[in-house]
């Protein structure tokens, strides 16, 4: 039987849940303009932007893909948007799997002078990394879907490893890819917004469970002209623009505590483009602050008291620079 996760909601398996859109991101491939190989050795690969052109559209299933189908997205229009004036939304009601277990990019997938980030379901088919002893969440599976953030397609033994890791065969795996800097890579980054939230209060110690639903916004960059520029982008707008509502239980005083160390304002490297701090640290994830990546703007609405919280703030000229606009 495979293993299930359940946070006090309906019990799901993630891979096998997403399994539906991701056929139907396949049937549909032409309008998203997206391609799908069919691998000799068995398996399957969509390229949402590599070489594919994709789209908006294609970004925002794939952003629902990350989620694994636990959280809708769309697009909405936002005056706070610098260049494009168009926000991405994202609302789920089972915050804790679709962001922690499947969305939050925790997979580094390296071999050779392949790189890749890593999300999606099939992280909780392989469980290689802490987060899941903590969410105790360890998925057997008959079929795996992944979502990787790369320049390149996968190289066959980078698709072999990640089928063994997931622990099934290799026609069973399916990995849906797109670079930072194309339309439904845009996408999917900046639809991370609640996600930062919720890893930044698991770094502090929260008790998830307490996390009922949860919602956020963050301005869409223009597409940058390389993987690099769009790594700064699509950071700032959840750095410094991005608001997130949580709904939880629980006391107020906690929340409280806990709230002015949440937002990326925490950090003693906010307020300048990411790019530039990218830079400083020698373009090593790593070396810089963690308290940085976090959404903007974060309430805390308690379900239980009725009080509602507001912690961080916006930076817009921080925005306006980063995204081109003089």
């Amino acid at each position: 039987m495979p293993l299930i996760f359940s946070w006090g909601f309906a019990e799901v398996n993630l891979n096998r849940r997403v399994s539906g859109l991701v056929e139907r991101i396949i049937q549909a491939a032409d309008e998203l303009r997206l391609e799908v190989h069919e691998l000799p050795a068995g398996g399957r690969i969509v390229d949402l932007g590599v070489q594919a052109e994709g789209s908006l559209k294609a970004g925002r299933l794939l952003a629902e893909v990350c989620l694994a189908a636990l959280g809708h997205v769309r697009f909405t229009s936002s005056t706070d948007s610098p260049a494009t004036g168009v926000a991405v939304e994202v609302t789920t009601d089972q915050p804790v799997a679709a962001c922690l277990a499947s969305q939050y990019a925790g997979w580094r997938v390296s071999r050779g002078k392949y790189f890749a980030m890593g999300s999606g379901p099939m992280r909780a088919a392989a469980g290689r990394e802490e987060i899941f002893d903590t969410l105790e969440l360890r998925e057997e599976v008959e079929l795996a879907i992944g979502v990787l953030e790369a320049a390149k397609l996968p190289p066959d033994e980078v698709f072999e490893e990640l089928a063994e890791a997931c622990r099934v065969d290799r026609q069973s795996l399916t990995l849906l890819v797109a670079p930072t800097a194309s339309q439904a890579g845009n996408v999917q980054i900046v639809a991370r917004s609640v996600e930062t939230a919720l890893h930044k209060l698991h770094e502090l110690k929260f008790d998830l469970s307490r996390i009922v639903s949860g919602h956020g916004t963050a301005p869409l960059p223009p597409v940058a002209a390389d993987d690099l520029q769009g790594i700064g982008r699509t950071n700032d707008a959840i750095l410094y623009g991005a608001s997130v509502t949580l709904w939880v239980r629980g006391d107020d005083a906690s929340l409280e505590e806990i709230g002015p160390r949440v937002p990326s304002s925490a950090s003693s490297d906010h307020g300048r483009p990411f790019a530039e701090i990218f830079q400083h640290y020698e373009y090593d994830f790593y070396k810089i602050d963690p308290q940085l990546f976090s959404p903007a703007v974060i309430r805390l609405v308690n379900l239980d008291t009725g009080r509602a919280f507001r912690f961080g703030q916006h930076l817009p000229d921080v925005l306006a620079r980063s995204f081109g606009m003089a």
